[in-house]
């Protein structure tokens, strides 16, 4: 399926600029794209909205098995469009607050999201570009890539992406990039577990993306979702007598399930499961 989203804020009368690009092929990869280079891929309340409504679609799709974020062009995100920002000074206060809601929805819609989600860097991302790839489950980014929690810059702070950056980076490194605004490099994002690996260029992330996705491709889709869900599950609630029952209940069900007994068979009888290709 291919399908485009488009007509942004920034669309001229006379010219449409396809804002965002969305694909899902038939091995329910899926891709959003981003596609305002002109503008180093800043986002607006148009493209956040966008955004949303393809995460809900997706939401919904049971043949969904990965999600790719990536941008055209030099830079990944510059993070929000400015003259956006500054605009929002004619919106009331309730209006402001259910913009900035928005967009803190996103990152909750994103960072739930059941199946595995994947951003490619490149160039530059910066401010809210920085929460969307914390959000994701695995960054990949190219060397020349640069991060920057700039918001303090511009007398702003980075409060809905905060919960997420913190998180990615610890508490102690996030008060440091985020009360500095200091730029930081590829090899220092991977120290700060912003992103999980670093390839040589641009052109070299989509050869490592085809072999992450083959290795997704090869696990169980089921226990794939629900290996997602544990990782939030042990990260909002405490190692109490709760969680060991939440997690005994998930394990116990997996193991008696459809694909947890094909898993389970095709090892023991040396053979590939019945999720993945013959051809594979």
């Amino acid at each position: 399926m291919n399908q485009i989203i488009s007509n942004s804020s920034s669309t001229s009368p006379n010219t449409q600029q396809q804002d965002l690009l969305f694909h899902l092929d038939e091995n329910g990869i899926a891709t959003i794209t981003l596609n305002r280079p002109e503008k180093k891929n800043a986002f607006d309340s148009h493209i956040i909205e966008h955004l949303l409504t393809l995460l809900n679609q997706l939401k919904q799709d049971k043949d969904a098995r990965a999600l790719v974020l990536r941008a055209n062009g030099t830079h990944f995100s510059a993070g929000a469009d400015l003259n956006w920002m500054q605009s929002l000074a004619e919106f009331s206060m309730e209006e402001n607050i259910k913009d900035a809601e928005n967009l803190a929805e996103l990152l909750h819609q994103l960072d739930t999201l059941s199946i595995p989600t994947i951003a490619l860097v490149q160039g530059a991302a910066f401010g809210g570009a920085l929460g969307l790839i914390c959000c994701c489950d695995i960054a990949i980014a190219s060397k020349e890539t640069t991060f920057c929690l700039s918001e303090v810059k511009l007398g702003l702070v980075p409060a809905t992406i905060g919960p997420y950056v913190c998180r990615a980076m610890g508490q102690r490194h996030a008060r440091r990039y985020m009360l500095t605004a200091e730029l930081i490099n590829a090899y220092q994002a991977k120290e700060l577990n912003i992103v999980h690996k670093l390839v040589l260029t641009p052109q070299a992330l989509n050869p490592c993306l085809e072999e992450l996705l083959k290795q997704i491709s090869r696990n169980s889709p089921n226990a794939v979702r629900e290996a997602k869900a544990l990782c939030h599950l042990c990260e909002s609630t405490f190692l109490d007598d709760s969680m060991r029952q939440q997690t005994s209940k998930i394990i116990a069900e997996l193991r008696v399930s459809p694909e947890g007994q094909e898993g389970l068979s095709a090892f023991l009888q040396k053979r590939k499961p019945n999720w993945i290709s013959p051809h594979d």
